[in-house]
């Protein structure tokens, strides 16, 4: 089972950055897919941007150009560099995994910004 740790979260004005990072309870390298999700109040969940082990990314329309998820195989984290945030990024940012027909989830980041 792995376990997933989300930090990085915050509160930025519009136009700020900040870096998500997930943290997995083991190693991640056979670990064939793993990304960012986000939900608004109100809203459901969204995938935000995924990558698996062969680096094949998969990115929302909304953060394409903005968002950029990476992998560090041997710090066995997943990170997700966000520029030019936009208020309607404002969310709870979820970290989430894919092994061996399992899907895990982190307990999540907020993410809000505003000026």
């Amino acid at each position: 089972q792995v376990q997933l740790v989300e930090s990085g979260g915050g509160l930025v004005q519009p136009g700020g950055s900040l870096r998500l990072s997930c943290a997995a309870s083991q190693s991640i390298v056979s670990i064939n897919n793993m990304g960012w999700y986000r939900q608004a109040p109100g809203n459901k969940r969204e995938l935000v941007a995924t990558r698996t082990n062969y680096g094949s990314t998969n990115y929302a329309n909304s953060v394409k150009g903005r968002f950029t998820i990476s992998r560090d195989n041997a710090k066995n984290t997943v990170y997700l560099q966000m520029n030019s945030l936009k208020p309607e990024d404002t969310a709870l940012y979820y970290c989430y995994a894919a092994q061996y027909g399992m899907d895990y989830w982190g307990k999540g980041t907020l993410v809000t910004v505003s000026s």
